[in-house]
């Protein structure tokens, strides 16, 4: 295994952002390191596409690549960044940047989680989480979510009919905390409506936690919804934890995540469309 490294402790208030990355996912082994063309017709890991995708962001927080597997450590040590090593028990992403905090012996205000398969997200929203945190010091979770486009939502239905997990969803309360999340389609609608907005949020992989959530979260066990839906956020909501849920306006693309190999051939013709090589 290649050691964790020595690392500058960040100025207690400061956030961060963590990309967990794993090998052994159930649904797409080896993900991190899929290969993905952009415009240039250039093929590059996912990892290496999702750092890049957290730098655009271009906040002044300090970035981290949390895994287990020496694969992918050395795929990130090639990009010229530091991994850091976690435990292979970590059961998601989340217990990951929590593992990730312990193992750097750091105490950050906040830890944004920018999942490593949604090199899609738009820097913006990026940016929006952290203000977020920044302005609400009594917020313990917090994520980000679009109104679904027709095709986003055409996209959900389709790989919902299939079998597959194309997206989550999310259902807010009137104080825009979250209710629920979902890997079905959420609200139940017999098909898109005639007119008017398409009353389903996308819920996107960004999350940003308070360490004393993350401490908490580990130390409780899964959730039957958790388990049911392979959904880790329904831990928070399952104890009492609850989750902002920050809308944004929709990017002009479509920010679908790389959940199954049937999503390569999408994302590549937005990374081209784009202009992202």
């Amino acid at each position: 295994m290649i050691p964790n490294p020595a690392v500058d402790v960040p100025v207690q208030g400061e956030g961060i952002i963590v990309i967990p990355a794993r090998y052994a996912s159930s649904r797409y082994p080896g993900k991190p390191l899929a290969l993905l063309r952009g415009a240039t017709g250039i093929a590059q890991p996912l990892i290496a596409r999702s750092i890049a995708a957290a730098r655009s962001a271009r906040l002044p927080l300090p970035l981290h690549i949390a895994t287990d597997d020496d694969r992918i450590a050395a795929a990130v040590q090639a990009l010229g960044e530091q991994p850091v090593l976690t435990p292979a028990s970590c059961l998601n992403g989340t217990e990951r940047v929590a593992a990730a905090i312990e193992a750097l012996a750091i105490s950050p205000s906040y830890a944004i989680n920018f999942q490593g398969d949604a090199l899609l997200t738009p820097p913006q929203f990026v940016a929006a989480l952290a203000d977020w945190m920044e302005r609400h010091p009594d917020c313990a979770v917090a994520t980000v979510a679009v109104p679904c486009s027709a095709s986003v939502y055409a996209h959900l239905v389709i790989d919902q009919a299939a079998g597959r997990s194309g997206g989550t969803t999310v259902v807010v309360d009137s104080k825009g905390r979250a209710l629920y999340f979902s890997k079905r389609v959420l609200p139940f609608m017999g098909g898109p409506p005639l007119e008017g907005a398409i009353p389903v949020l996308l819920h996107l992989g960004l999350y940003a936690y308070r360490p004393e959530a993350l401490q908490r979260y580990r130390a409780l066990p899964p959730s039957p919804a958790e388990l049911a839906e392979g959904l880790e956020q329904l831990r928070f909501l399952h104890h009492g934890i609850p989750i902002d849920v920050v809308v944004l306006d929709a990017p002009d693309w479509d920010p679908i995540e790389l959940n199954n190999p049937s999503d390569l051939a999408p994302i590549e013709a937005i990374l081209a469309a784009r202009g992202l090589a």
